[in-house]
């Protein structure tokens, strides 16, 4: 018998399936504030899941989060979006300050409803921060939330412990989590692109 993976199984996309770009912004270039990263292809796959919803005129929301203080704090260069994304023209645009793109302005959960929209893809920065909190809450919204995973990226932290845990161990262990507890479908960026 043979081992398949969970990328392996066919991924259907709905044609009015949002495509949600999370926190993609200048400040997380701000490697001495953040740490080791993981994933360097991930800003590459992020534009060519954007290239591949403008192509076919699916929904696009971008989601900026605003912090207090620090590199992504609203008026500094850190706060805007990278360039590759100045030019999108995103359906929906929501602020935040709070992990979850659920909870910004304006109410994401109230302009899917009014679209009858069902199917979310979320991308974006950071893998095990706002984009698994964003996915957790689609998935119990009932939404069927996909997570491609080599789409977004991470960084290094330290555990109540002190020690460090490298950015690939916490994006494994996100990935891990919303598979087996089915809060979404986690693939690779080109099953979405296949399905698309």
């Amino acid at each position: 018998m043979t081992n398949t993976s969970a990328f392996d199984a066919p991924l259907s996309l709905s044609d009015d399936a949002v495509l949600i770009v999370i926190d993609v912004q200048q400040g997380f270039e701000d490697e001495e504030f953040w740490g080791e990263r993981d994933n360097p292809g991930a800003e590459r796959r992020i534009a060519d899941l954007v290239a591949a919803w403008e192509r076919t005129g699916r929904p696009i929301v971008t989601v900026q989060h605003g912090s207090a203080r620090g590199p992504l704090e609203p008026g500094t260069p850190g706060y805007e979006l990278k360039p590759f994304l100045a030019d999108v023209k995103a359906d929906l645009h929501i602020t935040k300050t709070v992990n979850s793109a659920f909870y910004g302005t304006p109410d994401l959960h109230a302009w899917l409803q009014e679209r009858g929209a069902t199917q979310l893809v979320t991308i974006g920065i950071m893998t095990n921060v706002c984009n698994e909190t964003t996915a957790r809450m689609g998935g119990n919204l009932g939404y069927d939330v996909i997570f491609p995973v080599d789409a977004m990226h991470t960084f290094a932290m330290a555990g109540p412990d002190g020690e460090s845990i490298p950015a690939e161990q916490l994006a494994k262990a996100t990935a891990a989590v919303l598979h087996t507890m089915r809060f979404a479908k986690v693939v690779t960026t080109e099953a979405v692109l296949a399905a698309a």
